[in-house]
């Protein structure tokens, strides 16, 4: 079987669309986020609902060729560690300098063109969310880029990756310095089954583009 072949539905794929998984020195799966742990290791496509079923037909015994113990609720360990990756990765983006917060500020950064993701925190009012879901249509209805949104996080997490109080709205900027970041909010949407955004997919791929470029 490929090394980047999912075990639940057989089918290979980019590595940024999937989790790789190995076994510890304790014999527990262990998600290998980096993929950098030695050891054989397998494959999962990085939604939730393959994860779960991975664990529902004991496929990792099979696949990592011996007997391993699976985390109570593997989808929620992974969950969480794939939000503290996207966090961590956040709060590099505010030292960077390449976060804005508050609603007006983010609007500006829409609106200039600056803004590559825009998250908005769940406790976000419906009236603050359309008012920047107008400034990105009317971005696009200009001629300018799609910029993608997302509401990953509740407001404390938000607040604790920037060092910030009550962060309802933040816009990451365009940049090599954000592409970290993308990618692994998007991985974390993905994850989640989230509605399909082209957008993300698109400001991830360039971000990466950009990374290796």
């Amino acid at each position: 079987m490929n090394d980047r072949t999912c075990i639940v539905t057989r089918d290979s794929g980019s590595v940024d669309d999937m989790i790789r998984f190995v076994a510890g020195p304790d014999g527990t799966v262990v998600p290998d986020l980096k993929r950098s742990l030695p050891g054989r290791g397998c494959w999962v496509k990085a939604e939730r609902r393959y994860l779960d079923e991975a664990v529902k037909r004991k496929l990792f015994p099979r696949a990592l060729k011996g007997a391993v113990v699976v985390p109570d609720d593997f989808g929620a360990v992974v969950d969480r560690m794939l939000a503290k990756s996207a966090l961590g990765s956040f709060g590099l983006a505010r030292k960077a300098g390449i976060v804005v917060t508050g609603a007006a500020k983010v609007d500006a950064a829409i609106r200039n063109g600056t803004a590559a993701l825009v998250l908005h925190a769940h406790e976000a009012a419906e009236d603050g969310v359309r008012k920047l879901d107008q400034a990105r249509r009317s971005v696009v209805y200009a001629g300018g880029p799609e910029i993608p949104a997302l509401s990953l996080f509740e407001s404390s997490e938000m607040d604790l990756a920037l060092g910030g109080v009550n962060v309802i709205h933040a816009a990451v900027l365009k940049g090599m310095a954000a592409a970290g970041f993308v990618k692994r909010a998007w991985l974390l949407q993905h994850f989640r089954g989230g509605p399909e955004d082209h957008a993300i997919a698109k400001t991830a791929f360039a971000a990466k583009e950009t990374e290796t470029e």
